[in-house]
């Protein structure tokens, strides 16, 4: 029966469960890759398809999930050994009960010489040479590249059906920061994907609830939760989602409207025959509709003040001051109360500069925000958190009444510090970006403004602007420069104001000495100092030198005034008093 006949009728259609998790559970398998077992252990793979269709699933997918990866290496010759494995073994399996098979593709890594546009489309096409005309494209963090595919698929083959399936957490947000709805309503507005929907993350319950908000007006919904939460045992990972609990909530996942049902990580034949038993006891599924929800009412957001400066159109200063290597505060809450006393609207605290270990930005934020009253401005890097921790570490600012931050992906570890610090890099600034949007569309009643870095010192700016544009589309509202201690950096400058959107802070810092600037040339990514400013600096004295760099960051500073909402002044070397200088100078000028 074409597969589009079978949907029009009252049962939804039941895929199988977790290859994957299913094959690592097998003695002797948990280090091997699964995938490239289709050609070492072929009979085993077989074994599990018929295991899932015995327990009355009507398709299977094939065991190709991860064939992406060795696309994006170049290893086109393995994935194409792979995929052909797959489909063969998947196919016979599937002939004997008259159910359908379906090309399985991963998500395609990113950042990689081949677009994701292009890995799926190269996969499919390896799929539609074996005779496969029913895709799904599953655990997906983005739609980047779904498009291509979904169009390329149907000018190759009219009859192709194409499922396309993200994952999200129990907040409906994927990996990659983006809304799981709004993916969701931009994929089933594509007419030529045939189905939509979620798999992977989550367990039952908590999809069962965000399809619950979700409307479902005109879309076939695909719905294949995990078997639950994992767990460690001993050395392991494990699923304890039990398979009545599943098949329960998969009857209810049906009521709320899904056509396509079916199981990810951690679900067994097991859980999938209770599944195929409780949907026969409830025939025929007729899906319920959920009253809408009204808005919850949300209490006025707290004061940013910052943010509310720049909006009504008057200029702000923001100055940079490093935290503490040690557990002493005196110093650094004396610097913020004296530039907050000379005129500076916010204190923006660097997360872990240059790698090295410092005191905790948003903690420090948050002293400073309910000790001294003064606007922080915390750095976060994608350096040294996962999502998670993330999260937890924004919704704690949050709490705190801080809701403002400045996202850089964060310089790398210094190399003889690697082999014990470990970056984690979940995200880049851009995706980090994202995700802070989500969040405050989803999560927080008080949004953070969002900043980002925009370095006028690159060689190619060119394409720094375009991933400042990037950053906008993401959510920045905002960019704080690196210094401007260059006619190139302020050429940049202008530049950017014409291109750019969002509110910029321009960047100045003084240059304490020839040898700092010598240094700054040498040593410091991002940073360029003219060789005219490092004359002058020959020959002098510490006291001549720190006059000279308040008349040279004053002058700069009236220069990119024109181009900018307000200065971001850069503390060198703990030198607070020095700043004052500069800042006093400004406001007379």
């Amino acid at each position: 029966m074409d597969i589009r006949t079978y949907l029009k009728q009252d049962a939804p259609l039941l895929f199988d469960g977790a290859m994957g998790t299913y094959f690592a559970s097998l003695p002797g398998r948990e280090e091997e890759r699964c995938e490239r077992a289709n050609l070492d252990h072929p009979d085993e793979i077989t074994a599990i398809h018929r295991a899932y269709l015995e327990a009355g699933c009507r398709a299977i997918k094939t065991n190709t999930f991860s064939v992406g990866v060795d696309m994006a290496q170049g290893d086109e010759a393995p994935a194409r050994r792979i995929i052909e494995a797959g489909c063969r073994l998947a196919l016979e399996a599937a002939q004997p009960f008259d159910a359908y098979v379906f090309a399985d593709i991963g998500p395609a890594p990113q950042g990689k010489e081949l677009s994701p546009a292009e890995n799926y489309c190269r996969q499919a096409d390896i799929f539609l040479q074996q005779g496969l005309t029913h895709f799904v494209v599953e655990t997906l963090p983005t739609d980047d590249g779904i498009p291509e595919l979904a169009k390329h698929l149907k000018a190759h083959c009219s009859q192709a059906y194409l499922i396309v399936s993200y994952a999200v957490d129990s907040d409906g947000i994927t990996r990659e920061g983006r809304l799981g709805r709004e993916l969701f309503r931009h994929t089933a507005d594509l007419p030529e994907v045939d189905a939509v929907g979620f798999n992977c993350v989550s367990g039952p319950h908590h999809l069962l609830e965000f399809i619950q908000s979700l409307d479902l007006t005109g879309v076939t919904l695909s719905v294949m939760p995990n078997a639950g939460y994992p767990t460690v045992l001993g050395r392991r990972t494990v699923f304890q989602g039990k398979p009545d609990y599943f098949s329960q909530k998969m009857v209810q996942i049906a009521q709320a409207g899904a056509a396509i049902l079916g199981g990810c990580c951690g679900t067994t034949p097991k859980h999938i025959a209770m599944t195929a038993t409780a949907l026969a006891g409830h025939r025929p599924i007729v899906p319920v509709p959920r009253p809408r929800k009204a808005p919850e009412h949300r209490e006025v957001p707290a004061t940013n003040t910052l943010a509310d400066k720049l909006d009504s159109g008057r200029r702000v200063i923001a100055v940079e001051l490093d935290p503490p290597t040690d557990d002493d505060l005196t110093f650094f809450l004396e610097g913020v109360r004296s530039l907050h006393d000379a005129g500076a609207d916010a204190v923006t605290i660097a997360d872990c500069p240059v790698g090295r270990p410092r005191a905790d930005s948003s903690l420090l934020a948050c002293k400073v925000k309910r000790e001294l009253g003064v606007e922080p401005l915390p750095h976060m890097t994608c350096r040294d958190r996962n999502l998670n921790a993330t999260k937890a570490l924004l919704l704690g600012l949050s709490m705190e009444d801080v809701h403002n931050v400045l996202l850089v992906t964060g310089d790398p570890i210094p190399t003889e510090d690697r082999d014990e610090v470990k970056s984690v890099f979940n995200f880049n600034s851009r995706k980090l970006a994202r995700f802070v949007s989500s969040l405050n569309e989803t999560t927080l009643r008080t949004p953070f403004r969002i900043f980002g870095a925009l370095n006028l010192n690159a060689r190619n700016f060119h394409m720094q602007l375009k991933l400042a544009q990037d950053k906008e589309e993401c959510g920045v509202t905002g960019f704080l420069t690196q210094p401007v201690l260059s006619p190139e950096a302020l050429e940049n400058l202008k530049l950017a104001r014409a291109t750019l959107k969002g509110k910029i802070l321009g960047g100045v810092f003084p240059v304490v000495s020839h040898r700092n600037a010598c240094f700054l040339n040498n040593e410091i990514s991002g940073m360029r100092v003219c060789d005219e400013i490092t004359a002058l600096y020959e020959g002098k004295e510490k006291e001549e030198a720190e006059d000279l760099a308040v008349t040279i960051s004053a002058r700069i500073a009236r220069e990119i005034t024109p181009y900018t909402d307000g200065l971001y002044l850069i503390t060198p070397f703990r030198r607070v008093q020095l700043m004052t200088r500069i800042l006093e100078q400004i406001r007379q000028e």
